[in-house]
């Protein structure tokens, strides 16, 4: 009988061993909630208008099509049977497994307050983006309709909470949408007179990059027109806004980018997890006690970066699915021994708007203008398919050089937040 694989997850992880799997003589079986894989590092650009969806995502079955050896199912992973080896689904089906591979990737983590996102959404998925667009752009279009100074405040103030990529980056893409590409389109209100706050309960941003470039990035925001706010925690977030350390701010639009919490893949096998959800496992990235299954990506931790917790970045989770796939192929010729996973660091990069970014490649780092092409190429080259490449160079180009948007669109229906119980 054919050896039977499973992967949970097609994101980078999991369409990386998909993909090393070429050529070896098993069926495959890709499992996932949404019909598409999502290039997330630049997520926060169709949140903040300059992207559409299309852009960056494909349709899992796409990428699959000539692949005779895989199949593609749309569905929602509950649990799993790991005496019968079967993965269970939402409906009530089962897919059974001869090895299976967990990348069900995360979600954002609100640190024990989750009645906080309503009012503050994340940025994981095509439906955050999309909903974090919506309320950006409908706040400037209710605030030109406000007649009540306090209440128009309100509406031109976004709070991004946390000081990661992801905050840097919404931050500074919103306050150039603010600043720079929408003046002149509104007629009542002053879109340059918006506030844009990061808020970071550390120190510093960017803590994952030397203190140089973490100074120069926070210098790099502040010239945006954005407020950075360092030390102090957000104790509270709702309808009316934050209240940070001692301060309280009214604002309609407060963007969660603080922290991540793995998938539930480590509850379904009653594996040992940390703080955050992600499954500790073994150092060829077996769960503990199934050595036919293997966990990658941000639903695992494993200390594999020089004694390190790996990072939960893309290239992680892609070399540790080429490292699961040369494992099975090795258990298919009979070679059963276990290999470790060892990372290998690639680099950090951020960018900070359209015209800086910082990169740190170790010994080599650059920041400014530099930094942002090579950050930009580097995200273009690693883009599925030549035409997504040329439309998301086109549109960078586009905006770089008219300073205006392709993506104002506003869609679907907003609904407000449920008041907490």
């Amino acid at each position: 009988m054919t050896h039977h694989v499973v992967i949970v997850g097609a994101g980078f992880g999991g369409l990386a061993a998909a993909h090393g799997l070429i050529g070896a003589d098993l069926k495959i079986t890709i499992i996932d909630q949404r019909n598409h894989h999502l290039f997330q590092p630049l997520l926060y650009q169709v949140g903040t208008a300059t992207l559409a969806t299309s852009e960056i995502a494909w349709p899992i079955r796409q990428l699959m099509r000539r692949r005779r050896d895989v199949t593609t199912l749309l569905g929602v992973v509950t649990g799993l049977d790991t005496i019968n080896r079967r993965v269970i689904l939402e409906d009530g089906g089962a897919v059974p497994y001869d090895t299976l591979v967990l990348a069900t990737g995360a979600r954002h983590a609100y640190f024990g307050h989750d009645e906080w996102e309503p009012y503050a959404p994340g940025l994981k998925t095509l439906e955050d983006a999309t909903t974090i667009r919506r309320r950006v752009l409908l706040s400037f279009e209710q605030a030109e309709r406000e007649a009540d100074l306090t209440k128009r405040a309100a509406l031109l103030t976004f709070v991004v909470v946390g000081g990661g990529p992801t905050g840097v980056e919404l931050a500074g893409a919103i306050a150039e949408l603010a600043h720079v590409n929408l003046p002149g389109e509104f007629r009542h209100i002053d879109t340059r007179k918006s506030r844009v706050m990061l808020i970071e309960a550390g120190p510093r941003i960017l803590p994952s990059f030397e203190t140089d470039l973490s100074e120069y990035a926070h210098k790099s925001l502040v010239r945006l027109g954005v407020e950075v706010h360092v030390g102090a925690a957000v104790r509270q977030c709702d309808a009316e806004g934050v209240i940070y350390g001692d301060t309280s701010v009214a604002a309609k639009v407060i963007l969660w980018a603080a922290g991540v919490r793995a998938s539930a893949a480590a509850a379904w096998a009653a594996l040992p997890a940390d703080g955050a959800g992600r499954a500790k496992v073994e150092n060829d990235l077996t769960a503990p006690g199934y050595p036919e299954i293997f966990v990658i990506g941000d639903t695992a931790t494993i200390d594999a970066w020089h004694g390190k917790p790996v990072p939960g970045i893309a290239p992680a989770a892609k070399q540790q699915g080429v490292h699961v796939a040369a494992t099975i192929k090795s258990r298919l010729k009979g070679d059963a021994a276990s290999r470790p996973f060892i990372y290998r660091h690639s680099g950090n990069l951020a960018t900070i708007g359209k015209r800086a970014a910082i990169i740190d490649f170790g010994r080599i780092k650059f920041r400014g203008w530099l930094a942002w092409w090579i950050w930009g190429l580097a995200h273009i080259y690693f883009l599925i398919g030549v035409r997504n490449r040329l439309a998301v160079a086109l549109s960078w180009l586009w905006i770089y050089a008219t300073g205006s948007r392709s993506a104002y669109l506003i869609t679907q229906a907003e609904q407000p937040p449920s008041p907490a119980p």
